[in-house]
């Protein structure tokens, strides 16, 4: 991939547009060079980001909007795919997130997506937005490039 753009959805914030955005995500994936694992795992953590954006962020309004942007970084021979995901809630401290391992929370569902989003993704980082709602960007390094997780590594080869 030499030279890469980004794609912008503006979804209503409904269940029904998760089948949407998981479609353009593979796609995207593919076009990345990801593996089926890896666009699996893209596609997990953006599936669960934009779940929380909508019942979470926009309290499953459907007059309030989720914005999901894919894009490349750099533009010119891009070494890393984003995810931005903002929605037009309240927001929320991310330090407040319980840790879904700790004992007393191991049988809560709360907090799973964010945990997964940081197991499968290379970064990720949240803040409330200017404009208002909580944007939440994920990266991952393209195959072949340093530090991936979905690089291979030597135990992987066969």
């Amino acid at each position: 991939m030499k030279d890469a753009s980004s794609v912008r959805l503006e979804l209503f914030s409904v269940f029904e547009a998760l089948e949407f955005v998981q479609v353009v995500a593979d796609r995207i994936g593919e076009m990345a060079g990801f593996d089926e694992d890896g666009m699996h795992w893209v596609g997990v953590s953006v599936r669960e980001c934009v779940v929380n954006a909508i019942k979470h962020g926009n309290g499953e309004d459907p007059r309030k909007r989720v914005v999901v942007e894919f894009g490349f970084t750099p533009r010119i021979g891009p070494n890393e795919m984003y995810v931005r995901v903002l929605d037009e809630g309240e927001g929320f401290d991310p330090v407040e997130i319980a840790d879904p391992l700790a004992p007393e929370n191991i049988l809560k569902s709360s907090g799973r997506g964010i945990f997964f989003m940081r197991s499968f993704m290379d970064d990720v980082s949240m803040r409330r937005a200017p404009q208002g709602g909580m944007e939440v960007h994920l990266v991952k390094k393209l195959p072949g490039h340093a530090d991936s997780v979905l690089a291979e590594t030597p135990d992987s080869a066969s």
